[in-house]
């Protein structure tokens, strides 16, 4: 790698790692339910971490766009807190090695950014990578939360573990997929975890999502994960889901018709049809807000 790309990175440890997972979670893409960043910020409460690199932000971030937060004492301005990506390590609940790349998708120089991670990961001998991800789909709140994957050609023999969406599709792609085909090109396995949030609770916190993605990051990388705190917080967000659509006779309905096509076909399909869920899911905002009766 060229030697000026190299200093993007800097190094602040360097630990003895034995064929350490790295997980992929940055912020800034599709992430419906936001159920992806939550399924990491639990990750990161649950395995303790030390910053192993940071990234080089002036570089690769665009600060009108994700603006330092300013600390302000009586007027007094304090300090400027900057966005940063971080490269951070730890171990699972069994000691098994574990790296998470975490803070915002660049906005700048991903051609970079891309060798600056895969030479990263070469140096401290990653066995796999693993993005998070989740994205609306037709599916209803009442099923358990399913988890596809996608993975370049090199790495398609993963997707066995959770299965892949059928047919072709091209879409706007974020850092992740660039990442992937980054690390398909230096020969290391590559896959990134979706979850199917329903369309309708897209817009607001979905823990259920959030479990499903780090019970399938433990089944596809063999770690010890904890989605404890998680599931308790799914079933009171159904409970209170539930509420909501048995008391509206539109609403029940369409939950029915997806429950209906999910037990069919389980909806593997990116491209289906989306139905309409606007008025559920403005009403299920006004609700978790606590503006609904």
């Amino acid at each position: 790698m060229d030697e000026e790309i190299y200093d993007r990175i800097i190094f602040l440890a360097d630990p003895e790692l034995s064929e350490p997972v790295l997980v992929i979670g940055l912020e800034g893409w599709i992430d419906a339910g936001i159920a992806a960043s939550t399924a990491v910020s639990t990750l990161l409460e649950t395995i303790p971490t030390e910053v192993l690199a940071t990234f080089d932000t002036e570089y690769f971030i665009d600060q009108r766009a994700r603006r330092p937060l300013a600390r302000i004492v009586d007027g007094i301005t304090t300090e400027l807190t900057w966005p940063e990506i971080q490269l951070r390590y730890g171990r699972d609940g069994d000691g098994a090695d574990v790296l998470f790349l975490v803070g915002p998708e660049p906005d700048f120089h991903w051609s970079d950014f891309v060798d600056v991670v895969t030479d990263a990961a070469g140096r401290f001998d990653v066995r796999l990578v693993v993005g998070l991800g989740a994205f609306p789909a037709p599916t209803p709140h009442t099923r358990p939360v399913r988890v596809i994957g996608t993975a370049p050609a090199p790495s398609a023999h993963l997707l066995t573990l959770v299965g892949s969406v059928t047919g072709e599709l091209e879409v706007p792609a974020g850092i992740g997929t660039a990442l992937e085909l980054g690390f398909a090109e230096v020969d290391m396995d590559v896959m990134t975890l979706w979850a199917r949030v329903p369309h309708y609770v897209a817009s607001m916190p979905y823990p259920q999502g959030s479990a499903a993605l780090i019970d399938g990051l433990a089944r596809v990388s063999g770690l010890t994960l904890d989605a404890g705190n998680l599931r308790a917080a799914a079933e009171e967000a159904r409970q209170r889901v539930d509420e909501l659509v048995t008391n509206n006779p539109e609403h029940s309905s369409m939950v029915a018709r997806l429950e209906a096509a999910a037990d069919e076909s389980e909806g593997t399909s990116l491209g289906e049809e989306l139905p309409s869920g606007d008025e559920l899911a403005a009403e299920l905002e006004r609700f978790l807000r606590g503006e609904a009766n």
